[in-house]
């Protein structure tokens, strides 16, 4: 069962299956859907689906915080094969499009192996697909012999048409280049400087969701731009976490520290 795990008039967390939560959430009344969903990276042979996410994604210069180095908490539901992972997105995205308001952003992010799978996943959910926009990770992991790996992809659509000047003249970048966090909560943790930016897409106090919060890192971005939040986190050490996370964020307000913010927003308790 899913239960809210913090609530405030800007803030929302529930702990619980996102397909559940979502199918609760009244129809039209989000401006964004911004998400890192499980994507199952490599999971096109059995040995990676059955790969652990830390051997997945975690690189030997990352450090867990404040354990001593101990390996972060795993998250779940990064073993499905490519076609179930299909199927699964196109529930929950077509979901997201009932909930989002006409013209509201919905943005997911991905990995090189699953960006084909994701853009058609995008326009199976009845989405508009408007396109990608690299993240380039300048301390990301490089093979000898082959091209770095060092990107990931944000591929977004939208809630049918969408106005030019719903945010007056506001024109976000297409492209970014933020090294990973060095000292993180989650395996995966977003840089809060690009969420702060990808939360620019809604509208000022809009309603950001994120189907798939982890550490909260898209609500620490909205609620810093001046945005509402509502996260959905399946684990309930990350769901501690993001209402921690989130509720720093609304103490700070518009406090911009840079680099150091998604440090600090970690690391200092409530």
């Amino acid at each position: 069962m899913a239960e809210i795990r913090y609530q405030d008039e800007r803030v929302t967390i529930y702990q619980g299956d996102a397909l559940a939560v979502l199918a609760e959430l009244p129809s039209g009344s989000v401006d964004a859907v911004i998400t890192d969903p499980p994507y199952n990276s490599g999971g096109m042979t059995r040995d990676d689906r059955t790969m652990s996410v830390h051997t997945k994604y975690v690189q030997s210069d990352q450090v867990a915080r404040g354990t001593g180095g101990a390996a972060l908490p795993e998250f779940s539901g990064d073993s499905r094969d490519q076609r179930g992972f299909g199927y699964w997105c196109a529930l929950w995205l077509g979901e997201c499009l009932r909930i989002a308001r006409r013209g509201a952003v919905i943005a997911l992010f991905t990995d090189w192996r699953q960006l084909p799978l994701t853009t058609d996943v995008l326009q199976a959910g009845g989405i508009v697909w408007r396109g990608i926009v690299p993240w380039h990770k300048p301390n990301g992991r490089r093979q000898q012999g082959r091209f770095a790996g060092n990107c990931e992809y944000v591929t977004w659509g939208t809630a049918g048409p969408r106005a030019q000047d719903l945010l007056g003249s506001v024109a976000l970048p297409g492209f970014f280049e933020v090294n990973t966090p060095r000292v993180r909560e989650h395996i995966t943790q977003k840089p809060v400087e690009i969420m702060r930016d990808l939360a620019k897409i809604a509208p000022e106090d809009g309603v950001i969701l994120d189907p798939f919060a982890g550490a909260g890192t898209t609500g620490v971005g909205a609620v810093l731009e001046g945005r509402r939040f509502i996260g959905v986190e399946q684990v309930a050490h990350y769901a501690e976490v993001a209402a921690r996370r989130c509720r720093l964020a609304q103490l700070r307000g518009g406090d911009d520290k840079g680099e150091q913010a998604g440090f600090d927003f970690g690391e200092v308790a409530p």
